[in-house]
């Protein structure tokens, strides 16, 4: 199964997102922020990282 992040901070749209991604067999994780998401991009083995450009903390290029 491959594993997603998913880096977003509006709940609407990663409800969404992960949603479809589940229903297609996709495992899901999500960071609100870039802080978060470099720790679990770091810590985790993903395939795919969804990325918002827009974060509360940093820019999402920042991130990239």
């Amino acid at each position: 199964m491959s594993r997603i992040l998913i880096v977003e901070d509006e709940p609407r749209i990663v409800s969404f997102l992960a949603k479809g991604l589940q229903a297609n067999g996709f495992s899901t994780t999500h960071a609100p922020d870039a802080t978060q998401a470099i720790n679990l991009a770091l810590g985790g083995d993903f395939d795919l990282m969804i990325l918002d450009l827009g974060l509360p903390d940093k820019d999402g290029m920042v991130l990239l």
